[in-house]
């Protein structure tokens, strides 16, 4: 890490910790030839590989965006779509990968959603896992039953 007061490229971290939201770690730094202090904030980046082959960051207001979509006119309030936001970063976080397919992210959502709202889920489940007819309705309503 460069000084961004004298530009000398050997600085000291003189303290660290992690932030409230356990993804980022502030540091506070000193410059051994200037002195001066200063603070950096390091983020881990998790990136999604999309269908096409592009990457972009994770972005959780996405996954709360598309599950409230398939919520829509159910009793389900907004907080209860930011903590199934939190549960799916988390677990996606936790496999300790840096980069994840948008696959793994919709398998991610189902469990919670599914937990949230049987409804719900299988409106989603009907989009990502592309169901062709009845009978693929039929499956997911009789896998709800059965507790799968």
């Amino acid at each position: 890490m460069h000084c961004p007061f004298c530009q000398n490229s050997d600085t000291k971290v003189i303290d660290t910790r992690i932030s409230e939201d356990g993804y980022s770690i502030r540091r506070r730094r000193q410059c051994p030839k200037c002195d001066k202090r200063f603070t950096t904030v390091e983020i881990s980046m998790l990136l999604v590989t999309k269908r096409g082959g592009n990457s972009e960051p994770f972005n959780r207001d996405k996954v709360v965006s598309g599950v409230r979509k398939a919520c829509q006119g159910r009793p389900v309030k907004e907080e209860d779509l930011k903590m199934l936001g939190q549960k799916v970063e988390e677990d996606l976080r936790s496999r300790g990968l840096a980069e994840i397919t948008s696959d793994e992210v919709g398998k991610a959502i189902l469990k919670p959603l599914r937990e949230l709202d049987e409804v719900a889920y299988l409106r989603f489940a009907s989009v990502y896992q592309n169901f062709a007819g009845l009978a693929d309705f039929q499956q997911a309503i009789d896998d709800l039953r059965d507790g799968q």
